[in-house]
């Protein structure tokens, strides 16, 4: 017998609700405070830009590993291709 989990795990990330709120709820810290000031001084034909902007950014900010990358990146180190950077963040092998 082995020890296989009953329920195959599912490496994606789950999305962030693509809201005002949920975006201002996955931000953190300077982010939160810099995205609810952008959001609230966006003119209406504006406001989607800004909310797609920053649900990217707390989408990027959940992938496994962010912070380290962000490390690497500032030091020039292991950096890795947007075509491999998505391929890992949707699980697929090459």
């Amino acid at each position: 017998m082995s020890a296989q989990p009953e329920h195959p795990t599912d490496g994606r990330i789950p999305a962030i609700p693509n809201t005002i709120n949920g975006i201002g709820d996955a931000l953190t810290g300077a982010n939160r405070a810099q995205f609810y000031a952008e959001v609230l001084a966006a003119e209406e034909e504006t406001v989607p830009g800004v909310m797609r902007k920053w649900w990217k950014a707390a989408m990027l900010d959940r992938a496994p590993g962010a912070a380290e990358s962000r490390s690497h990146a500032a030091a020039g180190t292991r950096l890795v291709s947007v075509d491999d950077l998505a391929d890992r963040l949707e699980g697929i092998t090459r």
